[in-house]
């Protein structure tokens, strides 16, 4: 768990994602209080139960990447899932246990993989010593004295190249094992998708392991091998309960379109499964025990965090049962010009950096002026107010449109500095941006 104060943790947040301080704010006191909890001693520890957040704005402001970010930070296991996915029993859709099972996957996968680089040095002289093996069998009878040296010293000697990469370009004949999948589909009713993964788990296992021989260069078999290796080195049991334990312990669960599936009056037809869903969530967000094929996962301490437009609905739309379990609610505001100018600059991967980054592989180096990103700006949020507001996104397409020409005579234009100024962008923009309803279809 992250020891980083709050004011340390929105600092960070503050790098890639622009304004939005009261979000930033909430979630940075909810990953300390992780923290804290952890701290405190005995029985009332497993009383305190993560404080759960609904992030209330519009599309584009920062919601999705304030969670993904946090959840970097914390090291956590993160999984984000729409709303709109689940359903109540009898209706198409995914049910609500799947992303604990998604979650708890998540965990592994991460756990594997720092297991895997703390023995990576031990796996990699398994490689080793197993590539020296085939460039230099071993002899099948008890050699003599002088030959067990000389054999001593070649090997030493292939060793040496081998560390160097002078054998890289020389090809062995490998033997690997795979599992055999059996080429058998198997249907269940929707929402039960754990069954039929667990039916190919077992089947998979029945079947032998077959051994494959491939020839591969030399430089590639010592991957292959150090990956074979550090999984033989792994302790399977260990990682699952690890990942157990950190799920539980550390887990995020991000819940998009929230909004979706709040009923704002007494409706029937295929709207009734909004509040079945809303009941559905309920179990998991207040804590309790889901079974997966890696054992039981609690969700009690699992932070849940909620995000949606509502534009055509409230969170007091939402039932009050489920609305109490979202006891923080922090509304994002919508982005103006000049955020916009702030997203274009500021951040670590702000959008200007990506582009300038993605031309440069092509020896164009593009340079944007002042003007020229104060227009980008300004087109940008007159789009988003007359036609839909998407936020950053509309960023996205404005560039994308802006640079289409020189993206597309790039490779031709080695060598070349391209200055983009205000001019160049009302050149390329201003007769889609005028006319509204081809701005609707363009930007």
């Amino acid at each position: 768990m992250t020891q980083m104060t709050p004011r340390e943790i929105v600092s960070e947040l503050d790098r890639f994602i622009v304004g939005q301080r009261n979000a930033k704010r909430s979630v940075a006191l909810a990953l300390r209080n992780r923290w804290r909890r952890q701290q405190v001693e005995g029985s009332l520890r497993d009383e305190i139960a993560p404080k759960n957040i609904i992030m209330i704005g519009p599309t584009g402001v920062g919601k999705t990447e304030i969670a993904r970010r946090l959840a970097r930070l914390a090291q956590a296991p993160f999984v984000k899932v729409e709303a709109t996915k689940f359903t109540e029993v009898g209706y198409v859709g995914r049910d609500v246990e799947s992303m604990v099972r998604d979650l708890i996957e998540q965990g592994i996968t991460m756990v594997r993989e720092e297991e895997r680089a703390k023995v990576e040095v031990q796996a990699r002289q398994r490689a080793e010593e197993r590539v020296l093996d085939l460039l230099l069998p071993p002899p099948t009878s008890q050699p003599a004295a002088s030959d067990s040296d000389s054999n001593d010293s070649t090997r030493e000697k292939l060793r040496r190249m081998l560390r160097d990469g002078k054998l890289d370009e020389r090809e062995v004949q490998l033997e690997t094992t795979k599992s055999s999948s059996p080429m058998v589909e198997i249907m269940t009713p929707q929402g039960m998708e754990e069954m039929e993964f667990n039916l190919k788990d077992m089947f998979s296992n029945m079947m032998p392991k077959q051994t494959v021989k491939q020839s591969l260069p030399v430089s590639e078999a010592l991957e292959v091998l150090t990956q074979e290796e550090a999984g033989n080195l792994l302790d399977l049991e260990a990682v699952t309960r690890e990942a157990v334990r950190r799920v539980e312990q550390s887990g995020i669960v991000f819940i998009d379109e929230i909004d979706k599936i709040a009923a704002r009056q007494a409706t029937s037809g295929a709207d009734v499964s909004r509040e079945g869903v809303q009941r559905d969530l309920l179990p998991i967000v207040e804590g309790c025990t889901v079974n997966t094929k890696h054992g039981a996962v609690r969700t009690d301490h699992v932070l849940f965090i909620a995000s949606g437009a509502f534009h055509t609905s409230k969170p007091s739309d939402l039932i009050p049962e489920f609305q109490g379990r979202f006891p923080i609610r922090v509304e994002l505001e919508a982005l103006t010009r000049d955020d916009f100018v702030r997203i274009l600059t500021e951040p670590d991967n702000a959008l200007l950096k990506q582009y300038e980054a993605l031309l440069a592989t092509e020896g164009v180096q593009l340079v944007f002026t002042d003007d020229a990103i104060t227009e980008i700006a300004t087109v940008a949020a007159r789009v988003n107010e007359r036609t839909e507001n998407i936020g950053a996104r509309r960023l996205h397409t404005v560039m994308e449109r802006l640079l289409d020409q020189i993206s597309f005579d790039a490779p031709e234009m080695a060598r070349t500095t391209v200055t983009i100024d205000a001019a160049e962008v009302r050149n390329q923009l201003e007769a889609v941006v005028s006319d509204e309803d081809l701005s609707r279809y363009i930007l």
